[in-house]
């Protein structure tokens, strides 16, 4: 009879213009009724031939089968209701997504949410109990804005939801007053979770036991919001050998982080808002990406040989780049991509013999706080990163802080532009690209810029941005962020100390690109200086 694509192309030839206001699923939601279905031994004993019979289209039953898995779930629905073949069908379908809005519930804001839980819990319990769980591949549960369900509503949907055979299993539990949802783990045996590949729960608790089968093929787990301890998870992971990503996020209960050695295969590991966390051990040979957010605490990373990019990013007011360039040589010693930023990070970044080999991109950003600023802020300490990584190619500086207070431009002198005792002898080769983005007048930004210059002859591009996030403009919008009267003063100081202490110094093979304020950012300048003008008097 031909391909499958064969038999789907003759479906296509039966295509009528759509009536007006109807969609392409419509449409064949309506024309169900329409189609005659073969008998198995007829299709068989004509060798599965499509017959067209008029208006009607004769398809064998596995082929209609086939073009219901391919509709969306609502469609795929709304086709059972009106056909027996495709209601068959639909105690098969293999992706279930369980939500208000694939459900078609309406959430209007003068509706009680009893009810509008009734209704959720209502639809869900027709659904399972019309699916037989056979054939299942794909759920995703998600209860927003039903904050009050019982959890025995939640265990009779995994009950079928949790299947053997099912891939990617999704779980978001909407948090809840007074309740707190306890994920069954005892679901997770052989016969039903050998084939999950992806697990997600998120507002619920999670405590593993070694009932739990081995899940051969789960290879993702996303973790959020989950209560959940260090041990219990450890005993979670002891079953996963071919895990191949961890991503943790707000599980508040763990203390610490142990990755089990049988991880061979583990590459990806995010650790996200873990307040409690103090310590992560991971002996996985092949992870390769670590993101970290918190404080900094005890990292090891085991024969981290592997590992090839790292982000880290603070909490609130830490260390996090003293941190870096102390720790991580030694912890990812082949590291080649580095992104880090700090809050406040007023601690002068040490000249130390550990070195980053392999870092080819380095992207450094500092956030802080008018408090933190002083004559005496350190940027030019950052040059210990540079001259620790002989191989950077790219260099980004980040600066997002209030306007300083005090001018240094005219304090500054062609005599203060160079720290004999803090530079090293060592010339960079590759490194082409460095931007800093939130560029002032501060006198040790200045002389990071100066030395960059003088020690780097591979230098392609410098980009001085005033504007604080020139790279982050929306795509085709040609305007710098909207700045305060503050800031513009501040960028016009930048841009000031840019032609009188740094122009002068850009070899001609480099590139230079100064990014000011726009002509809108000094209108409002001027609109702020008539609006104070229109107060005061």
């Amino acid at each position: 009879m031909g391909t499958l694509e064969e038999q789907m192309k003759a479906l296509s030839v039966q295509h009528q213009p759509l009536r007006r206001g109807r969609t392409p699923h419509d449409e064949l939601t309506a024309s169900v009724a329409e189609i005659q279905v073969l008998p198995s031994q007829k299709a068989s004993n004509d060798s599965q031939s499509a017959e067209n019979t008029g208006s009607e289209l004769a398809l064998p039953e596995d082929i209609l089968f086939h073009v219901h898995t391919l509709m969306p779930m609502r469609d795929a629905a709304r086709a059972a209701c009106v056909s027996r073949v495709f209601l068959n069908s639909w105690r098969c379908y293999p992706r279930l997504t369980l939500d208000t809005e694939t459900l078609g519930i309406h959430l209007d804001t003068d509706e009680e949410e009893e009810k509008i839980e009734s209704d959720f819990v209502s639809r869900v319990d027709h659904i399972m109990q019309n699916h037989s769980g056979n054939g299942l591949k794909k759920v995703k549960i998600r209860t927003h804005p039903c904050r009050n369900l019982h959890p025995s509503n939640v265990d009779r949907c995994l009950q079928i939801a949790i299947s053997p055979g099912i891939e990617e299993f999704e779980l978001q539990i909407y948090r809840r007053r007074n309740m707190e949802y306890d994920f069954p783990s005892s679901l997770l045996t052989t016969a039903r979770g050998s084939s999950i590949r992806s697990f997600v729960l998120t507002y619920c608790a999670f405590h593993s036991t070694m009932t739990v089968g081995c899940l051969s093929s789960l290879a993702r787990v996303y973790l959020r919001c989950v209560h959940i301890t260090g041990d219990e998870l450890y005993c979670f992971l002891s079953n996963c050998p071919a895990l191949e990503q961890l991503d943790l996020s707000n599980c508040s209960d763990m203390i610490f982080l142990k990755i089990p050695h049988l991880l061979i295969q583990l590459n990806l590991l995010w650790v996200q808002h873990c307040h409690k966390l103090q310590m992560i051990e991971a002996n996985a040979p092949k992870l390769r990406d670590f993101n970290y957010t918190g404080m900094p605490i005890h990292i090891s990373l085991g024969d981290s040989s592997q590992v090839r990019v790292i982000e880290m990013h603070c909490e609130h007011e830490s260390r996090m780049i003293y941190f870096a360039r102390t720790k991580l040589p030694s912890i990812a010693p082949n590291l080649q991509i580095l992104h880090l930023s700090s809050c406040n990070e007023t601690i002068n970044i040490p000249m130390i013999t550990g070195k980053f080999n392999c870092l080819k991109y380095l992207e450094l950003e500092i956030m802080l706080q008018l408090s933190s600023l002083s004559p005496d802020f350190d940027f030019h300490s950052l040059v210990s990163f540079l001259d620790a990584s002989h191989a950077l190619e790219t260099f980004i500086l980040r600066v997002e802080a209030p306007a300083l207070q005090h001018d240094v431009v005219l304090e500054y002198s062609e005599a203060d532009s160079s720290r004999p005792g803090c530079l090293s002898g060592y010339r960079h080769e590759k490194l082409r690209n460095m931007m800093i983005t939130g560029f002032c007048s501060a006198k040790s930004m200045i002389e990071l810029t100066n030395h960059i210059l003088e020690k780097t002859v591979s230098l392609e591009c410098l980009t001085l941005d005033t504007t604080r996030g020139h790279d982050r403009r929306l795509v085709m919008i040609d305007k710098c962020l909207r700045m305060s009267k503050e800031a513009v003063m501040e960028a016009e100081k930048a841009c000031l100390s840019i032609r009188r202490h740094i122009q002068g110094r850009v070899p001609s093979t480099v590139n230079l690109k100064v990014i000011e304020p726009c002509s809108t950012c000094h209108t409002l300048e001027k609109c702020y200086d008539a609006l104070q003008y229109t107060q005061f008097l």
